[in-house]
This record gives C-alpha cells, sequence and structure tokens, in this order.
C-alpha cells in the first residue's frame, strides 16, 4: 500500500484497492486449492518504478505450463498465442524459457532447450495442428476452462450478447446471439460483464484516447474482438464509465506487422527495447525516453513528445550485432531471415547510419549526433540523458551478461535496422464503475441492482496507473473472485455488510 500511495496520488483512496490486497492472496489460495490452475514463481520482476515502498521482486505469480490434451476436443476452441509474438504458433514463456530462446546459438544447454521445444512443437502441429505445450496466459485460460469444464459449466461460444434482460430496474440475464440462433440466458442472482474493454471501439477511442492514436490511429495488441460490447450494455442498464484516469489504456509501444495474406498484426515491443545495442529517436532523430522503461511509460512519454496535431511515432534502432541478437519487433533474431520483413518495409536497412535516416526520412546529422552521444555514454554504462539501466527493472529487462551495464550497449556495426512505431495498447483502463463487490455503478453511485463487472470491463482499480506487472490479470482474477463469493452469499474480506449482501 506504500508503494500504491507513491504511486496513484489520490487514487490510493480508492476503495477498492485495501479489498484487492487483502483478498489477493486468498485468490491465489483457493485456484490453487480447488481448481486446475497451478501457480509457479513469478517474482524476480521488480516494480516498476523505484519509489517509496518499491519492491525487488515478490508480488507476482505465474502460471505453470500446461498440457493441451488435458482439454480434450475443446483445445479447438483455445485462442492460439499471438502471432507475431509465437514462433510458428508456439508460445515462448517469459523468464528462463525465453532467455533460452536467445542463447540458443551461444550456449550448449540452451539449444539442446530449444531443440527440445521445436521438436514437441512441430511434433504436435503435424498430429494435432497446433502446439500443445502451452504456456503463459494460453496456459492460464487453458487452465481455467479445464476447471469449468470439471463442474459442469456450459460453455457457449462465438456468442455475442446483445442485450441485458431487466426485471425493473434490475438486470435478470442476457440475450445472446448464438449459431443456433438466440439464446435468452436467466440469471437469479446476477450478471458479470468481462468482455475484454474497448481497445478496439473507435468511437470510444476518439473519445477517451485521442492523443494514443484515437480510432484510427490506435493499434492495440488486445484481442480484435474486445470492442467495448460490456460498457454498451451497462451504459443502457444504468452504469456509469468512469474516464477520469491517469490513462484510459495500458499503453504500449506496437508496430503494424504486414501479413502474407494481406492483414496486417499488431507487435508489442516488451523486451527488445531494453537490449544493447537498441535505442528509439523520434522523427527529429533524437532520443525523448529511457528505452528500458516499462511499455506503459515508453509510449506515455512518446505521446509527450509529439507536438500538437501530429500523430505519434518513432523508430527503433538497432546496429547488426543487436539486430542478430535480439531481434527487433516482429524480425526474429538468428538464425531466423530478414527478407520478407525488408521486402515488406516493415524493416528498414541503411549500411550506414545516414543511409538509414533516408530510409526513415529522419535527419541525418540529427540522427548521427544522437548516436554518438548515446554510444560515448554506453561505452561507459552510463545514460546521463534518460538514466537508462539505472533501475533493478532496466537492468533485468537487458541482458545480464553484457558489461558494464545490462541495458547499453553502444551501437557500432552495420548496417543498422529500424521497425516504426505507433501507438498501441495491451487493453483498456478506462471502464465501468464499481464499488469493493464488483457492482456496477449508477451515475449517482448507487449499485445496479445484478449487474458486476470485472476484468477490463471495471475501471482500472490503480486509477489509469501502471505501476508494475500484473496490474490488470491480478485484479481481474481478485474480483472475478470477488463477485463469485457475492453471487454465492459467501462473505468477503474487507467487505462492509452492504457490500458482501450483494
Amino acid at each position: 500500500m506504500t508503494y500504491l500511495r507513491s504511486e496513484l496520488g489520490n487514487r490510493a483512496g480508492d476503495p477498492r484497492l485495501p479489498v484487492f490486497l487483502r483478498n489477493g492472496p486468498e485468490m491465489v489460495r483457493f485456484f490453487a486449492d480447488h481448481t486446475a490452475v497451478r501457480w509457479i514463481d513469478g517474482n524476480r520482476i521488480p516494480d516498476f518504478h523505484e519509489t517509496p515502498g518499491h519492491a525487488a521482486g515478490g508480488r507476482s505469480v505465474s502460471v505453470a505450463p500446461y498440457d493441451g490434451r488435458e482439454l480434450g476436443p475443446w483445445i479447438a476452441r483455445l485462442r492460439p498465442p499471438l502471432e507475431e509474438i509465437s514462433l510458428w504458433g508456439m508460445g515462448i514463456a517469459s523468464g528462463a524459457d525465453l532467455d533460452h530462446f536467445f542463447k540458443a546459438t551461444r550456449a550448449p544447454r540452451s539449444a539442446l532447450h530449444v531443440a527440445r521445444r521445436l521438436g514437441r512443437h512441430l511434433g504436435d502441429l503435424v498430429r494435432h495442428g497446433r502446439g500443445l505445450h502451452l504456456v503463459n496466459g494460453n496456459a492460464l485460460v487453458a487452465r481455467l476452462m479445464r476447471s469449468a469444464l470439471d463442474r459442469g459449466v456450459r460453455l457457449v461460444g462465438s456468442a455475442p450478447a446483445r442485450a441485458l434482460l431487466r426485471d425493473g430496474t434490475r438486470v435478470t440475464g442476457a440475450r445472446l446471439d448464438t449459431a443456433e440462433g438466440p439464446l435468452t440466458v436467466r440469471a437469479a442472482r446476477g450478471v458479470v460483464l468481462a468482455t475484454g474493454g474497448f481497445p478496439h471501439d473507435p468511437a470510444r477511442l476518439d473519445a477517451l484516447a485521442p492523443a494514443a492514436g484515437g480510432g484510427a490511429g490506435h493499434h492495440s495488441a488486445a484481442p480484435r474482438g474486445n470492442t467495448g460490447d460490456g460498457l454498451r450494455l451497462a451504459e443502457v442498464a444504468g452504469g456509469g464509465v468512469e474516464d477520469r484516469l491517469a490513462s484510459a489504456l495500458a499503453l504500449a509501444p506496437v508496430s503494424v506487422v504486414p501479413r502474407a495474406d494481406g492483414s496486417t498484426g499488431h507487435f508489442p515491443h516488451l523486451v527488445e527495447r531494453a537490449k544493447p545495442g537498441i535505442i528509439a529517436v523520434g522523427p527529429d532523430g533524437r532520443r525523448f525516453c529511457n528505452e528500458a522503461d516499462s511499455y506503459h511509460d515508453v509510449l506515455t512519454a512518446l505521446i509527450a513528445a509529439t507536438p500538437p496535431g501530429q500523430a505519434p511515432f518513432c523508430w527503433l534502432i538497432a546496429d547488426h550485432a543487436a539486430l542478430r541478437r535480439w531481434g527487433l519487433g516482429a524480425v526474429r533474431p538468428f538464425p531466423f531471415p530478414t527478407g520478407a520483413a525488408r521486402r515488406s518495409g516493415y524493416l528498414r536497412q541503411g549500411a550506414t547510419l545516414a543511409d538509414l535516416a533516408r530510409a526513415c526520412d529522419l535527419p541525418p546529422e540529427a540522427l548521427a549526433d544522437t548516436v554518438a552521444r548515446f554510444n560515448a555514454h554506453a561505452a561507459r554504462g552510463e545514460d546521463p540523458d534518460f538514466h537508462r539501466g539505472a533501475s533493478r527493472y532496466n537492468r533485468l529487462q537487458g541482458d545480464a551478461d553484457h558489461r558494464p551495464n545490462p541495458s547499453l550497449g553502444p551501437l557500432t556495426r552495420g548496417p543498422f535496422s529500424a521497425v516504426r512505431i505507433v501507438p498501441g495498447s495491451l487493453g483498456s483502463f478506462a471502464g465501468l464503475r464499481t464499488d469493493a463487490a464488483a457492482r456496477v455503478l449508477d451515475a449517482a453511485g448507487r449499485p445496479v441492482p445484478g449487474l458486476f463487472a470485472v476484468g477490463n470491463d471495471m475501471a482500472s482499480v490503480m486509477g489509469g496507473h501502471y505501476p508494475s506487472g500484473g496490474i490488470t490479470l491480478g485484479p481481474g482474477m481478485t474480483f472475478g473472485y470477488i463477485a463469485g463469493r457475492v453471487l454465492a452469499g459467501l462473505p468477503v474480506t474487507g467487505l462492509t455488510e452492504q457490500e458482501d449482501a450483494g
């Protein structure tokens, strides 16, 4: 709570926060004891900012990998990993698994690990049409699905909710569209909205996030079906949207990736920005941020550095060694080829920095000056301009084997490469006003009877701030757990008697 007070300011007075902090551990224990969810250590990630109360780790849990065969025929209904950040559809877990892939051409132990992973994945593709070693969010959703199936929950896919049913002011169910026709669902105790927020709702993006590109210029990496349905349904029923937040979106730098079929993908740049030999520059050829800070902070800095009336964008630049060691966006590291990315225009290259500047329409002199200044300091492990590599988070995101600073290395050897970065997100923060029992509130702050919201349909419990990893999934699962207990008539730690009654 000390850390949240230093990060959130007056938003730390949100009455949902202490309930979240008290029930988070209970939620983790509940899933470990009663479901197919299995947790593993996620504690190496430090808080994003070194403000009072920050932790060097210990905040997080991650989900254990899962064998997709345990889902039986339901595996066909599980969304595969995001194409742009997977390898032939194979998810790569954060932490040690990802480290092995980066070291596969440099360390025999890592090469063996990668060979085993690829061997299993290719075998799964041949036999089952998709990878079955599930990691990260894919594993979490699979484990939750398995838990629901084990309890006889009816899962209805591709069934958008078109309207909420009401008896007076009370929400009593929903009307869905299914492949078999309309379906009416009656809910004796309440309806829970969890439709993923509005990262692909152009109208709401125009209204709440114009600086982040609005409806036409925002490129979220969230699922394309997250189009704000839950918010619209709740508004009709009397619910209100909280839009007075530090940020309406969980921002992330994204590049637009051309696909062979003519469509495009959105690659979230979460990892390589902090690696040695990589920097970001604006259209003026100058750095504007600490590239190793959190994805939310980097895009926030880009928006702040963009003159009014101009569309935010920048270039992520790597020298040849960094490109082949770490990759750049959707361009994977050695031994993967780069020709297709160059031919599509996704990857820009130049034999010299001047050549790269011309390829990216950057001022050559400014880019040369920027790189020269960065290189001189990076060789000593310093960044007096933006203090990159000074925080634990920066150093963890870098290369632990690189000296003198894991996050800083000069750009020295051509050809030099660049990828264009535009505004994107991992999801939305603005959402429905709720109380600590996850009940949707109307404009007067009164609960809408029978209506609950969790996940990204609920307004950010962090007030639109992004203090640490897991601040969307953690509250999403915790308030889902809280809503479940309220609906079941069970007590919830920290709720008032009135909130507990639902």
